[in-house]
């Protein structure tokens, strides 16, 4: 491992790494830095959570002046929820210096950014959809680019992003660096890459194994109704400091996170119906503690990165093992430790199996906890707070009703009594009604997860409609396939037509009228983008 100071970076940028508490470079970073900071293309191959922004970040921030006022560097991000993350983390990295950089994506009001885009931000950070949008309206002009970041660009051009991202490059100068970060490298990122990157270096710090080490993976098999009373004790029993629970559907995250509050947890759900104001609102809680489990769908935790993740509840098993894969590496980042657990109804026991072959990672099983445990976990956190607060003192005023109490009773059953005050009496789980969801059938078919593609006939779980898999419906689509996945695009949490994905694409999500624009993959013509930038 390097040290930040071994890469020769200006000394207010290694103020501000120094005052993020940062000491030794990641393997991206240590790889990256300098090659970036020779002004070559390069391709970085790198899975999420392993410090890509800081690895390009750095770099940029280093070489750009602060009274520069044009447009100098662009990154490229799928979700806004990512161009939201490494904005901020460009921020953070550049305070001392004072660059200016802005995020640029869909879902926010266009007028706010385009009077941002008048203090003459150095760096801009968007999504494509969005970015043609200014580049149309003529608020952003690429003209002086000096340097492209492409991050996550499987994901984007997984999202059908390919078109897009070519017309954009089409306006950089050929004179520029671009900077290319993916985790996998299947053929449409080699035919990306080999168009617009000039003789790039390769870095890859790919781990052998798909799923991460650090991360303690189980599974409980539980019938789906015991589903709610089995996350309920693993959370008392598991204390997690924070948690992200997957559910399948909107409707199951609308629904679990409401009966999680009538718990008593203080929890929150995530979803692509959602505003950009309601979803920021509840990601600054669960960033600042004010919120310590987060119930959301796959779609819309795509890009998601919150550190201090310490667990991942599997409620509903996801429908694909890059899914499943996806899902856990939400915890165990940076070098910490965290836990996955699944929950698997009997069914589903061969859906499992096939994220097993898959990911070439055996999952254990272990029992439901029991109420006994899950009572032993809920105090064991009282009683770690109770140190606490005696540690801290300024207890003075309590003091005299204590001693009264202590000249009456046993201090240990005050002590008990206090503790079953504190940790609450569980209601019962009749109190709570899920609409239960349709389990997984097994897999007839493997994708290829080295390469990233996914068969092209489709494969998949269950159709109800006695036609082939060529919709790619997922939860809920209206011709009945459940799981399939398709080049067509694919259905996911409650869509109602061909490819859509969480209820409809639609370029910014101003609307929802673009219910099932989802093309197969090219488009030509027409409103032909699904905005990813402010999409779930």
């Amino acid at each position: 491992m390097k040290n930040f100071a071994d890469f020769g970076l200006e000394p207010r940028v290694l103020q501000a790494i120094t005052e993020l508490g940062f000491e030794e470079a990641t393997p991206i970073q240590s790889q990256s830095i300098p090659i970036a900071l020779t002004g070559k293309d390069m391709i970085g191959q790198a899975q999420t959570g392993t410090g890509k922004t800081a690895a390009f970040g750095l770099p940029l921030i280093h070489k750009i002046a602060k009274e520069e006022e044009r447009i100098v560097a662009l990154i490229m991000t799928p979700t806004r929820e990512l161009a939201i993350q490494v904005a901020e983390e460009i921020g953070k990295l550049s305070r001392f210096k004072g660059i200016r950089s802005l995020a640029i994506y869909g879902g926010q009001d266009i007028g706010r950014q385009i009077r941002a885009l008048k203090k003459k931000p150095q760096i801009i950070i968007g999504t494509p959809g969005r970015l043609l949008d200014h580049i149309n309206r003529k608020t952003i002009r690429l003209d002086d680019v000096q340097t492209v970041v492409l991050d996550e660009a499987d994901e984007m051009l997984d999202m059908g992003f390919m078109e897009d991202i070519q017309s954009i490059l089409k306006l950089v100068p050929d004179e520029r660096q671009t900077l290319l970060f993916s985790a996998t490298m299947p053929p449409n990122i080699q035919k990306l890459a080999s168009q617009f990157l000039n003789e790039p270096e390769h870095v890859s710090v790919i781990p052998k194994h798909v799923s991460a080490p650090l991360i303690d993976q189980a599974y409980i098999e539980v019938p789906e109704r015991q589903k709610f009373e089995a996350l309920s004790r693993l959370l008392d029993m598991e204390s997690p400091e924070l948690a992200i629970v997957f559910g399948r559907t909107k409707r199951r995250v609308d629904e679990l996170a409401e009966a999680l509050q009538k718990r008593g947890y203080s929890a929150d759900g995530l979803h692509g119906d959602l505003s950009q104001h309601q979803r920021d609102t509840v990601m600054r809680k669960f960033r600042d503690g004010s919120i310590d489990v987060l119930v959301a769908t796959d779609v819309a935790a795509r890009g998601l990165d919150v550190s201090g993740v310490t667990h991942v509840v599997n409620f509903d098993l996801p429908q694909d093992p890059e899914s499943y894969v996806h899902r856990i590496g939400r915890t165990g980042r940076a070098g910490k430790e965290g836990t996955a657990w699944s929950f698997v109804t009997p069914r589903e026991m061969d859906h499992l199996y096939f994220i097993e072959r898959v990911t070439r990672h055996r999952i254990p099983r272990k029992p439901l906890p029991t109420i006994a445990e899950a009572i032993e976990g809920k105090q064991r956190i009282i009683a770690e707070r109770v140190l606490e607060i005696i540690e801290q003192g300024e207890l003075t005023e309590y003091k005299g009703l204590a001693i009264q109490l202590l000249e009456q009773y046993d201090s240990v059953q005050l002590l008990a009594a206090a503790m079953k005050i504190l940790t609450g009496d569980k209601k019962e789980a009749s109190d709570i009604h899920l609409t239960p969801e349709d389990p997984i059938r097994a897999k007839r078919r493997k994708p290829d997860i080295r390469s990233g593609r996914k068969p092209s006939g489709g494969y998949g779980g269950r159709n109800n409609s006695g036609g082939g898999y060529r919709g790619g419906n997922r939860d809920g689509g209206s011709s009945g396939n459940r799981g399939g996945y398709s080049k067509g695009g694919y259905n996911r949490d409650g869509g109602s037509s061909y490819g859509n994905r969480e209820g409809g694409y639609n370029r910014d999500r101003n609307s929802s009228s673009n219910s099932g624009d989802r093309k197969p993959r090219s488009y030509s013509g027409g409103d032909r983008r699904p905005n990813r930038g402010g999409d779930e």
